[in-house]
């Protein structure tokens, strides 16, 4: 998910992770298998019309897909390969409801400091989305401090998070050591993978019987897969809090036959046999021992186990449990992204000087060229050269398929030295400037309209909280247990 760490960065991610070990006991074996009226609302509203938010064929729902970035300033074309144009991919394709969001509260985990510069980047990676292709009418596109839910939800995920699991991150620790100019050591940073959990699954379909249940997706590089199987165990962790066990199933522990007792762990045995005893002293006895004792035993056993290993362990014993699962665990939707390399060779960033944003202007955009580094190999113009370990090369892959027989002539005059570096950088910016005048056109198109940009964040956040008020709604219910207990007290006399 691309709202980690500095997303000055082309794919931006800060903070990495270590997938965290299974929570499951090890001790015994048979436990150890864990497995306002406008243009842009009227548009939506028409097509939601159409096709509705959420349409549903032969029981199966759209699947959603959930991404962001923080608000740093103006976007480069490293961000748009990385994540935009996948993002306009997906919101394109009819199997999938996207929400796309401007992760402004992240920004605050690392620059607490000065804060003065968050609302008008905000303003500004709106308008890179707009220009990029993205659509108020064929996506939710928000800001995330207008939708408080992902901080209750955060709150609330945080509340069973290990410490361990978030000061094993591998760059957290690295940005402790490496970060001079500014002081990471709060709870904003360590936190952060909660509150990234908490961005991603606010915004999980609800359960419905008879109904496939829509599968949540975050698109990522290989490299950020840790990412989402932190989130993914902490969801899992926090779902495995609210089950409740009930007291039939220490009959069906006692009675089955299938998985011999005798193999259950010593801790399972023995609050067993202590039932065992009771019943020898009649009905009574023995049904408030399983509601009073056992029951409440057997759930902390499980948890101490592992939901997912006792289940595992004991096929049917889901029959006895109740389990809620407010929450679906995000599932990695893995994406390619092409190499494109800064103007100086490393990774493009703004912090380095040596990215191109959507909105340079084409003079722009040939001063910086011509000072791209190239093969460092071709020290002289008769020298031949290596495409494959040329920057600007990576470059024309991107600008210049377009072109017939472009390519092919970069690749022949570079090996032969048919080509001088400034030509073959030249050729490479006519196309460059080609690709990205339309989003530059649609850019000052949007910075012309600062209340239609704002209007459209709005819209969007107001959208997506709709949604989010389902899913925490469903997960106080499942913590809290409220609207249970209220129907409780209403029926006494």
């Amino acid at each position: 998910m691309r709202v980690l760490g500095d997303l000055d960065e082309q794919g931006g991610d800060g903070l990495g992770t270590e997938k965290i070990p299974n929570t499951g006991s090890t001790r015994n074996p048979i436990f150890c298998q864990g497995k306002g009226r406008n243009v842009y609302s009227e548009r939506r509203v028409q097509r939601e019309e159409e096709s509705g938010l959420t349409t549903e064929a032969e029981g199966k729902k759209r699947s959603r897909v959930v991404s962001g970035m923080r608000p740093t300033g103006r976007l480069h074309i490293g961000h748009y390969f990385g994540a935009l144009e996948n993002w306009v991919r997906l919101q394109n394709d009819p199997a999938y409801e996207c929400f796309y969001f401007i992760a402004d509260w992240h920004a605050l985990t690392s620059d607490y400091a000065d804060t003065s510069g968050i609302a008008q980047n905000t303003m500004e990676i709106m308008t890179d989305y707009l220009a990029a292709g993205l659509d108020p009418a064929r996506s939710v596109i928000f800001q995330q401090s207008l939708v408080p839910e992902h901080a209750e939800l955060h709150l609330l995920l945080s509340m069973v998070t290990p410490l361990s699991w978030l000061e094993r991150v591998p760059t957290y620790k690295e940005a402790l050591e490496q970060v001079k100019n500014r002081d990471l050591h709060n709870y904003g940073f360590l936190g952060y993978p909660c509150l990234q959990t908490a961005d991603i699954v606010i915004y999980s379909a609800p359960a419905e019987a008879g109904k496939e249940r829509a599968q949540l997706y975050v698109p990522v590089g290989e490299d950020q897969v840790s990412h989402v199987e932190l989130s993914r165990e902490i969801v899992r962790r926090f779902n495995g809090t609210l089950f409740t066990v009930r007291p039939e199933i220490v009959d069906y522990l006692i009675g089955r036959g299938a998985a011999q007792p005798e193999k259950y762990p010593a801790e399972l045995r023995l609050i067993l046999e202590d039932v065992s005893k009771v019943r020898k002293q009649g009905a009574d006895a023995s049904k408030d021992v399983r509601s009073t004792s056992a029951a409440p035993a057997i759930r902390q056993f499980i948890q101490e186990s592992g939901l997912v290993n006792f289940l595992d362990a004991i096929p049917g014993a889901n029959s006895f449990l109740d389990m809620p699962d407010p929450l679906v665990e995000p599932q990695v939707m893995l994406t390619n992204t092409p190499r494109i390399p800064g103007l100086d060779g490393r990774k493009m960033s703004k912090s380095y000087g040596n990215a191109i944003t959507l909105s340079e202007t084409d003079e722009e955009i040939r001063k910086k060229t011509k000072v791209m580094v190239t093969d460092p190999a071709r020290k002289r113009r008769t020298d031949p050269g290596n495409p494959d370990v040329c920057p600007v090369y990576d470059w024309h892959r991107l600008f210049s398929p377009g072109e017939p027989g472009r390519l092919e002539w970069v690749r022949q005059g570079c090996t032969t030295a048919g080509i001088g570096c400034i030509e073959c950088k030249s050729a490479m910016a006519d196309n460059l400037i080609k690709w990205i005048a339309p989003k530059r056109e649609q850019r000052i198109k949007w910075e012309n309209d600062p209340k239609g940009v704002l209007e459209i964040i709005d819209d969007g956040s107001k959208r997506a909280r709709l949604e989010a008020k389902k899913t925490i709604g469903r997960v106080r219910e499942a913590v809290f247990g409220w609207e249970k207990k209220r129907k409780e007290l209403a029926s006494w006399a």
